[in-house]
Formats: C-alpha cells, sequence, structure tokens
C-alpha cells in the first residue's frame, strides 16, 4: 500500500477515535472539527518523517506533542483545565500513529 494513502486512513481512524468523545460531551463544532483536522494532518507527518536519535516509538508521540505546544498555549490562556487531557490525548493518539504507521508500513 502507498505510504501516502496508508498515512491518510491512519489520520481518518485517528481523527475520529479523538472526536468520539468530544462529540458525545457536546463540544462546540469547530473545537472537534479542528481536533479532526489536526490528527488527519499530523498521522501524514508522523507516517512520513524519520527523527534522527529519537527511538521509532517515541517518534509520534513527540512529534505531536511538539506540533500541539501552539494550540495548548493559546487554549491556555483562557482556560488551563482542558490542558491535561489535549496533552495526554496528544501524546497517546500521536504514538499510536507512529506505531500503527512503522508497523503497517
Amino acid at each position: 500500500m502507498d505510504v501516502l494513502l496508508l498515512s491518510v486512513i491512519i489520520g481518518i481512524v485517528a481523527g475520529i477515535i479523538d472526536i468520539i468523545p468530544m462529540i458525545i460531551q457536546k463540544l462546540p463544532k469547530y473545537s472537534t472539527i479542528a481536533a479532526f483536522v489536526y490528527f488527519f494532518f499530523i498521522s501524514i507527518i508522523i507516517v512520513n518523517i524519520d527523527l534522527p536519535h529519537i527511538p521509532w516509538w517515541l517518534e509520534g508521540g513527540f512529534i505531536s506533542f511538539a506540533l500541539m505546544i501552539p494550540i495548548l498555549i493559546h487554549v491556555g490562556h483562557t482556560d488551563k483545565k482542558p490542558l491535561p487531557i489535549i496533552t495526554v490525548n496528544a501524546i497517546i493518539i500521536g504514538t499510536f500513529i507512529g506505531i500503527a504507521g512503522h508497523f503497517l508500513k
């Protein structure tokens, strides 16, 4: 399977996994769409990148967290309560994206 197609499929699955609790909690649509788009595009980056000196199993969580920092700063400016949840989601889902990309390539 083409690596780009694989990363798109992983991104769709990761995005859906992240937004299901958001839909259940009836969070605003723009937040739900933003979370889906984030994990969709982050999966393309994670699956197609190879960071030197970082083990493959850490790359996904590291990249996802690093690219989530601007969002954390923006959200934390107005409300600090969701920051731990957003951070943990980014690290865990990013790690699973990296693992899936590694084993499915």
